[in-house]
């Protein structure tokens, strides 16, 4: 049996920008990407703390070292900026397996940077 469990999460971040007038997306600051072992193109869902929402989207590389987490498209509707989301990625995998993965789990600061 192949499940569907949490690979990957960038809690409690801050939204920098919304450009409702771009193809579609999530960007994140490249940092916060590799820490959290995030590809660009991967599907992500976006949990809105402030108003609720919940949608999926894809990944695309922001500045590293930027802070930068822009939702592009329709997604800019779904936010504010300031607004604070938690950004999941999910995996398949065998049943037996997914009893002991570890996600990874990383949760920035105020400024969208990786705490040491």
């Amino acid at each position: 049996m192949v499940i569907e469990v949490l690979k990957s999460k960038i809690h409690r971040v801050r939204v920098t920008q919304a450009e409702l007038n771009y193809v579609g997306s999530i960007t994140i600051d490249e940092d916060l990407m590799d820490a959290a072992n995030i590809i660009a193109n991967e599907k992500v869902q976006i949990v809105n703390n402030n108003n609720g929402a919940r949608f999926e989207t894809y990944v695309i590389k922001g500045e590293r070292g930027s802070g930068v987490v822009c939702l592009n498209g329709a997604a800019a509707r779904l936010v504010q900026v300031g607004d604070i989301i938690i950004i999941i990625s999910y995996a398949l995998m065998d049943f037996e397996e997914a009893k002991n993965y570890e996600p990874t789990l990383v949760f920035p600061n105020e400024s969208n940077k990786l705490i040491d």
